[in-house]
């Protein structure tokens, strides 16, 4: 029997696993692709209290290195299931490899940006395309960049790089935005922010970085806007549906948990960006996992 299974190797669920591990619980980890979540793919963090400067893999790495060194286990394995034995209190997790049985569960498997599907946009991921303006508009500071996206991410976005970039523009597939209307005023009055409807971003270009971009409007004509940056903000995907049996899920996937990061079901808990919340960042993710921890740890207290 383990003490506590956390589901997701990211930042959350490694800081999870180092408070659980410290608090001397039997830890297990399981992950399904790489430790480290979507940050080991940044070339550069600026913004984690402590680093003037840290790539997403050497910041990965060491907080994996520090879960290990606190007693953690990590398994790579993709979780199938999760279930609770009422009869017993405890939880089974299934997965493709094996059957775990354990007193508490921290979910921790992070969201997933939706990407535009154009060619080489894998590629240029941290070589001018990013999916978090706010982790690196400071990047791009006078320098063109564009955002993807109607809804209120990719405007508070536009706004946010506005700030920084000489140049922004605002693509949107519709004539109007699903965003706040204060938001769209906003950006109207910007004079570097230049708003592109009823457009659809279908080609990227660049060799070492992003160069430009090629947008395709409802008409059928094209443009080509030459870019260093390009912000997809079209929406994330919670990686949740497997646990829709045990805990609440709202509308868009997410797990349904305050800031306590406990569930509609005791001795399930979850962390990071799977959850309901306002800001996902690394900052937020860490205080999560180590919130989350903290509250098994609790409940495995008073259920001994």
């Amino acid at each position: 029997m383990i003490d506590v299974i956390i589901i997701g190797a990211g930042t959350a669920g490694m800081t999870a696993a180092i408070y659980a591990a410290r608090e001397g619980l039997d830890t297990l980890i399981l992950e399904k692709k790489v430790y480290g979540g979507q940050i080991i793919n940044s070339l550069k963090i600026e913004n984690y209290p402590g680093f003037k400067e840290i790539s997403g893999y050497e910041f990965a790495t060491a907080l994996y290195e520090q879960a290990v060194a606190s007693g953690a286990k990590l398994s790579f394995e993709e979780t199938v299931s999760v279930d609770k034995n009422e009869a017993s209190n405890t939880f089974t997790v299934k997965t493709t490899a094996n059957i775990y049985e354990t007193r508490a569960v921290i979910i921790a498997t992070g969201a997933e940006h939706r990407k535009l599907g154009v060619a080489k946009e894998d590629e240029m991921v941290g070589k001018g395309i990013s999916y978090c303006a706010t982790c690196d508009g400071a990047f791009f500071r006078g320098k063109d960049t564009a955002v993807v996206g109607g809804g209120n991410t990719a405007l508070q976005d536009a706004i946010f790089l506005s700030d920084y970039c000489s140049k922004v523009y605002l693509i949107h597939r519709r004539d109007s935005y699903r965003g706040e209307e204060r938001y769209v005023k906003q950006l109207e009055e910007k004079k570097n922010v230049e708003l592109v409807k009823n457009a659809v971003v279908t080609g990227i270009s660049g060799t070492d970085m992003l160069e430009e971009i090629t947008v395709k409007f409802n008409d059928g004509t094209e443009k080509k806007i030459p870019v260093e940056g390009l912000f997809v903000a079209v929406g994330q995907m919670p990686d949740t549906k497997q646990f829709a049996n045990v805990v609440q899920l709202d509308e868009g996937g997410y797990i349904i948990a305050g800031e306590d990061c406990k569930t509609n079901t005791e001795g399930v808990f979850v962390a990071g960006d799977c959850r309901t919340k306002d800001v996902r960042q690394l900052t937020t993710a860490a205080s999560d996992g180590a919130v989350a921890a903290l509250s098994a740890i609790h409940y495995l207290k008073l259920n001994n």
